[in-house]
């Protein structure tokens, strides 16, 4: 009896320890309110070109002009090259995987961009027929990084999509995500380069 009474006792506590351990890690979980990307939103396989901004340095602090506390701030000027053959328009999206939503932050995304541009000026809008999207600060265009103050160091992802369609025939009222998967279902290339933001 003493002896299956200890041998009850050790399985007892390794039940316990493993329960206590799955318990933690599903709290931890709960807690964590980061965005985590289950998927690429771009198909794998696809060519990638390249894009440059002369305003951002990619890997560096996004300098506070192009920021949206005060104002939606000033979008960035970006140059892409290298797009695939094929391509018959092009999509921007800015996208912060930090923002504590759970979800991530769409800062920008526009689409029909005409296939020969290359690149957009400092504050410049996308030119016609280009679409300006929804952000997620419920505004059409692009709105800046605002991450919350003493929040961990957010990286904003700049990408430039080259699309297989002249037209992903979308409202203006489209949000991010919505319009990230039909520009997925079209992609044929893509480009981009990440930059950050802490406060």
């Amino acid at each position: 009896m003493h002896r299956i009474t200890r041998r009850f006792a050790v399985v007892a506590a390794v039940v316990l320890l493993t329960l206590g351990t799955a318990v933690g890690a599903s709290a931890a979980t709960v807690l964590h309110f980061g965005y985590h990307q289950v998927r690429a939103g771009l198909p794998t396989g696809i060519k990638h070109f390249k894009l440059t901004s002369t305003d951002i340095r990619a890997g560096k602090p996004i300098p506070a002009r192009f920021w949206g506390c005060a104002d939606a701030g000033v979008s960035p000027q970006l140059s892409w090259s290298g797009a695939p053959a094929g391509t018959q328009s092009f999509a921007i999206q800015v996208f912060d995987r930090d923002a504590p939503t759970g979800s991530g932050f769409w800062h920008w995304v526009a689409w029909d961009l005409p296939a020969g541009t290359t690149s957009l000026a400092t504050g410049a809008l996308p030119p016609a027929p280009a679409v300006s999207g929804t952000n997620d600060g419920e505004t059409s265009g692009y709105t800046g990084p605002c991450p919350p103050a003493g929040d961990v160091t957010h990286h904003y992802t700049f990408t430039v999509v080259a699309l297989s369609v002249p037209s992903l025939g979308l409202p203006a009222s489209t949000h991010g995500a919505v319009a990230g998967f039909v520009i997925g279902h079209n992609a044929l290339g893509s480009a981009s380069f990440e930059a950050t933001a802490r406060q």
